[in-house]
């Protein structure tokens, strides 16, 4: 799997130009359907708008865009261009119009859109995602400490942790790194502790 930047929570972000205004709006999707379904929602929610153009990217490079009755080339493809630069991926932004009553020509819009773009862009949280290894592992409650404090010079993260007879803790690991983390693990503690690989995983890391 490639690594990519993604968002989980949705961004907003306002512009305003000649009275018309512009909402931004960046909102994480897994899929197409995903995506169709928060356009849908925006025009319920906003349904007085004059225009809701959107444009979205996925993970697995799926790219489309809705100008919504805007003129050829003045919302959408701008407002997909933004969204492709950002590096975002299985996230859309929708922008809802309301028209104040001045044309802004070609240039005018172009502006507004790419400026309601950019900025659910700028208040968003982004996260980088990469391919990671699951591990399962059982050891003696006086391992624990030295166990985690090397799990983090591998970069590997804590998923859960039971407290039994002896401590049950899931972790994953980059896949570029589980090779070398599952040796340094061995080296220190040798065949005391074993970890169990479990299965292919996504890990979120905030940029």
């Amino acid at each position: 799997m490639e690594e990519y930047i993604t968002v989980k929570d949705e961004s907003r972000s306002e512009y305003s130009e000649k009275h018309s205004r512009f909402l931004g709006f960046l909102v994480p999707c897994a899929g197409e359907a995903e995506a169709t379904e928060a356009v849908a929602a925006k025009r319920k929610e906003y349904w007085d708008a004059r225009h809701v153009v959107y444009a979205f990217v996925l993970a697995d490079g799926t790219a489309r865009f809705s100008d919504d009755g805007e003129p050829h080339g003045t919302a959408g493809k701008p407002v997909l261009d933004i969204l492709k630069s950002s590096g975002i991926k299985n996230a859309a932004i929708i922008v809802v119009r309301y028209f104040g009553g001045i044309l802004l020509g070609t240039g005018g819009l172009v502006r507004a859109y790419t400026s309601a773009a950019t900025g659910a862009i700028e208040n968003s949280r982004k996260f980088k995602i990469s391919e990671g290894d699951e591990f399962s592992v059982s050891l003696a409650y006086g391992d624990y400490d030295k166990f985690t404090f090397l799990l983090k010079e591998y970069g590997a993260q804590v998923l859960s942790t039971d407290f039994l007879d002896n401590v049950k803790l899931s972790f994953c690991v980059q896949s570029k790194e589980s090779e070398n983390c599952i040796k340094g693990i061995k080296e220190v503690f040798s065949s005391s502790v074993l970890p169990k690989f479990e299965k292919k995983t996504e890990i979120f890391g905030e940029i």
